[in-house]
């Protein structure tokens, strides 16, 4: 307790590492914002929405999107990842606010307004279907790199190394700044595909026909339909964004940008996303079998329609895509573990303030590496089905999310409207559905003609 000049009693206020970084960074945003220049407070305020955009493009999405192509080609696919990264920007649109007004992360608006079961309920599916995920994103730095020949072990352990420095610098901006460096090459695809000589003719008509489907709609459709939506919503990105917003230091008055933030990745991601499917159309055209592919398999297979330049930035993307979302995927389950369990969580905080933070990213990290060299285990096939398991489990994540972004004692001015319910719901039900179908199809079949 400290006295103040006049002889009264106030109580003493502890700064802490986080506490002083975070109000520099504030400092350069409003001097920016006072001065008129605009393009840097929007420089300084992006981050959040383009990393967990293109951190959803991340290794089992890149290969399922490879999958897609290499089995429909040019057709209903296209306008449907549109699709789906519309409703992800909806999503995430809303974490947004709900980051800059309340100052909390999500698992910790969960414990708060929900209770402690519901907190901690929501941390540890969290965390198991991370380290899920985490798994088939070694898988694709594994595959990545198997293409120039580097040994499972060593990718795998090079990367896991690449991660602890990264997370090592004790510094949010420092992080978002080189894990954003790594995530703009997600447009790497871009080159593959236009080396893949699409007809253009043909990708306009999709867009506005939703088709064809070769083959029509069988089981096997139904499950990369699945995949593909995985591969866009997910629970993790709720997770992430909200707590990279609160970790950046957004308030009220940055949701525009942050708004821009995430439609900005949402459109690249979107790019990306389709290019890898134009990528790999030509394996479709020539009836190459892509059914049996572990993620390098897509590379070289390609060689004959796009060279080896274009095989080989197919690979690097792969590689890009599994070590950005690594990083943020295993970032969102120590967010979620520290805001759960009080201990401090923030990447402005020193190790010795917030080991356990560290710990638990490091951790969740180092096991999927572990996990991802098990040997002969079907690669491609676990991450179209973890893809899956993502698009299940992600109605009643939007379900809290909605809760918390229509309660207007926490929310007030900035709360859900009508036209953004109608949104939310809309896409809450269309995940619904695409589970029931699936669920249909699983049991029955029959129903469907076979794949």
């Amino acid at each position: 307790m400290n006295r103040t000049p006049n002889g009264t009693s106030s109580q003493s206020v502890f700064l802490t590492s986080e506490d002083v970084k975070r109000a520099r960074d504030r400092r350069h945003v409003r001097s920016h914002r006072e001065g008129g220049r605009w393009w840097m407070v929007l420089w300084l305020l992006v981050g959040p929405g383009i990393l967990v955009m293109l951190g959803e493009n991340d290794g089992p999405s890149m290969i399922s999107y490879a999958a897609t192509g290499a089995t429909y080609g040019i057709g209903f696919f296209l306008p449907f990842i549109a699709l789906t990264f519309a409703m992800a920007f909806i999503v995430q649109e809303m974490t947004v606010r709900l980051g800059a007004v309340t100052k909390r992360g999500h698992a910790e608006l969960i414990h708060e307004r929900f209770g402690p079961f519901w907190g901690f309920f929501a941390m540890g599916d969290l965390v198991v279907g991370n380290l899920l995920t985490l798994v088939t994103e070694f898988i694709a730095i594994r595959a990545g790199l198997g293409f120039f020949g580097v040994p499972p072990a060593l990718a795998v352990l090079g990367a896991f190394l690449l991660i602890v420095c990264i997370v090592s610098s004790q510094r949010y901006w420092t992080w978002e700044r080189i894990v954003l460096s790594f995530a703009v090459f997600n447009v790497i695809f871009v080159p593959v595909a236009i080396l893949a000589h699409p007809v253009s003719s043909a990708v306009v008509r999709s867009f506005f026909t939703w088709s064809p489907i070769a083959g029509g709609i069988t089981t096997g459709f139904i499950l990369l339909l699945m995949s593909n939506i995985g591969a866009t919503v997910t629970p993790w990105m709720l997770f992430f964004q909200q707590s990279a917003v609160v970790d950046k230091g957004l308030t009220p008055i940055d949701i525009r940008h942050g708004r821009i933030d995430t439609a900005l990745g949402a459109i690249i991601a979107a790019i990306a996303a389709i290019a890898t499917v134009l990528a790999t159309t030509p394996l479709f055209l020539h009836h190459v079998d892509a059914s049996n592919f572990q993620g390098a398999d897509f590379a070289k297979a390609l060689i004959p329609y796009v060279g080896n330049i274009g095989a080989t930035l197919f690979a690097l993307g792969l590689f890009e895509a599994g070590i950005v979302a690594a990083i943020t995927i295993s970032l969102s389950s120590a967010y979620a573990f520290g805001e759960v369990t009080g201990h401090p969580h923030s990447m402005n905080s020193s190790i010795r303030e917030a080991w356990p933070f560290y710990a638990i990213l490091i951790t969740a990290a180092g096991m999927a590496a572990v996990l991802v060299l098990i040997p002969n285990a079907p690669l491609v096939f676990i991450t179209v089905i973890v893809n899956v398991i993502a698009t299940l489990a992600m109605p009643p994540a939007i379900v809290f999310l909605l809760l918390l972004v229509n309660d207007r004692e926490i929310m007030g001015e900035h709360a859900n409207r009508g036209l953004s319910n109608f949104f939310g719901i809309s896409v809450t039900v269309f995940l619904i559905l695409a589970g029931i179908i699936f669920g249909i199809s699983t049991v029955f079949p029959h129903l469907f003609a076979s794949s």
